[in-house]
């Protein structure tokens, strides 16, 4: 495509989930993500034990800005002459606020959302757009008028695909250096996701494989492309529940699986982190530090691969998907790739369905997303 703009859209928005910056924006941080929950301060001070280890801050922030730097190079370097902004659900800068300035002067504002979650689920992708309607209703009562819409969940997209194999070949390069060489033995690759509850799950069905299916269909394609040289059993594995005990989730548990895997005669392993786009505090504390713990306490040599990140591909592949959307709006034909036998969701249309991973979920068991 070789449009000089992202017509009919007037800015570009960064959409992700938010974290603190120091000691004392945990707690009300904390209390943002957990509104209407009922969750007791006690509580949330211990959860925020994570957050206290590194300083009282999150590195989701810092990572949205080098996301945000990369994409407004790429858009540049495409010729987009189009404002882009970042916007968070649960901390400065609050989507609201973004799109608020963003829509003062003419009094109205059309905007094209990425989010920082790759695959289909009600915390991963629905619950964005419940906020972009939710704004777009604030906004309203102040009488500006502001529409979203967003690219499409991009986990079978060639441009984080590509990323994402970049990333498992490193690491399974770090593991046979570690190591002497790969042996498929002894060695596993485990891809780690954000464990959901299993009704979550089940309404990522509504209208594709899900979300759990989807994860499996893109670590299909990467074994695949993997060849000899770095073939290596794997499987997906979960981390971050949050949930009550008594309501099931995506299992196992990546401390556990290493725990059955060491038992088995396993003595190395690559995390993957699939499920994340960036180095944030989950992939930092629940792999970098408990499973790291774990699998020293194991005596498993042990490499955490890395997050697609900046990645050029990724970056740019991002920007595709811009491009692909706002061709969609104007009623124009796309290829819309995909690297997975599901293909690019609703390529037609590019809109999701109003059943679409429907929210129906009590707030106590959903899940922290990308904190």
């Amino acid at each position: 495509m070789t449009h000089s703009d992202l017509a009919p859209f007037d800015a570009v928005v960064l959409m992700s989930f938010g974290g603190p910056e120091k000691d004392e924006d945990v707690l009300p941080f904390l209390k943002n993500v957990t509104t209407g929950r009922g969750i007791p301060d006690e509580r949330l001070v211990e959860v925020g034990e994570h957050y206290y280890g590194f300083g009282g801050k999150s590195p989701i922030n810092d990572q949205n800005r080098a996301l945000l730097a990369a994409l407004t190079d790429e858009l540049a370097a495409r010729g987009h002459d189009v404002p882009l902004v970042w916007g968070n659900r649960n901390w400065d800068p609050f989507l609201t606020d973004v799109a608020r300035e963003l829509a003062q002067g003419s009094g109205t504002a059309r905007l094209l959302a990425i989010d920082t979650s790759a695959y289909s689920s009600y915390s991963s992708c629905r619950q964005y757009r419940e906020d972009f309607a939710l704004t777009a209703q604030t906004l309203a009562e102040e009488g500006l008028r502001v529409e979203f819409d967003k690219i499409r969940q991009y986990y079978n997209h060639p441009g984080f695909a590509g990323a994402e194999l970049d990333c498992v070949r490193e690491g399974l390069d770090r593991l046979a250096e570690q190591t002497g060489g790969l042996d498929p033995a002894r060695h596993r690759i485990l891809y780690v996701t954000h464990s959901i509850p299993a009704v979550m799950e089940s309404a990522s069905q509504a209208r594709t494989i899900g979300y759990e299916a989807q994860h499996r269909q893109l670590i299909d394609w990467l074994s695949d492309q993997l060849g000899e040289r770095h073939s290596l059993p794997s499987e997906l594995v979960f981390c971050s529940r949050s949930g009550a005990p008594h309501v099931p989730w995506s299992e196992p548990d990546v401390n556990d699986r290493m725990e059955e895997l060491s038992q088995e005669g396993v003595t190395g392993v690559v995390l993957v982190p699939i499920g994340f786009v960036s180095d944030h505090m989950e992939v930092k504390f629940d792999l970098d530090t408990e499973a790291a713990e774990t699998a020293g306490r194991l005596g498993l040599d042990f490499v955490r691969a890395g997050t697609v990140g900046t990645r050029s591909a990724f970056v740019a592949g991002l920007v595709d998907l811009l491009e692909e959307r706002a061709a969609q709006v104007r009623g124009e034909p796309v290829e819309a790739p995909a690297v997975t036998r599901e293909g690019a969701l609703v390529p037609t249309s590019g809109a999701c369905a109003i059943d679409c991973c429907r929210g129906v979920l009590e707030r106590a068991t959903q899940p922290d997303w990308s904190a």
